[in-house]
Order: C-alpha cells, then structure tokens, then sequence
C-alpha cells in the first residue's frame, strides 16, 4: 500500500539563528544547527563562555538566613 504523503520530500525546516537573526536550516545537514554558520555558533559560546548568559538572582539581605522564607 503506497502513500503519496510519505512518498513527498519533506522541506527542511527554517528557523531563526539565535545570534544573527537570519535564517537556519534545522536539519542534519547543518551541522550547527541552531546556528547558521559555524561564526554564530562560536560567537554564541564565546558569550557563554564569559558568562554574558547569567541569570540574575535576588540574594537575600545579609541578615536573613539562605533558604525558602516560608519554611523559615
């Protein structure tokens, strides 16, 4: 039994580059995927590795103890 969807090649999906904004092909073809292009995979770690990508904390004052304040 044929099918003729699954006979159609499927057309690789495109996404946006995380660091240039241009189109991605998001397929095992490219091989930086998400990134266009080897240049933005490496600027992405480079910002990575200097740690451009931190998530801001708010610390407690330093007279509260660490910890959930509910359980406190």
């Amino acid at each position: 039994m044929s099918d003729s969807v699954n006979s159609v090649p499927r057309q690789p999906k495109i996404v946006v580059c995380p660091t240039c904004g241009g189109d991605s092909v998001y397929a095992p073809s490219n091989p930086y995927r998400p990134f266009c292009s080897e240049r933005c995979r490496q600027i992405d770690f480079g910002a990575w590795a200097s740690e451009n990508f931190r998530m801001s904390t708010e610390a407690p004052p330093d007279d509260q103890e660490f910890g959930d304040p509910k359980v406190q």
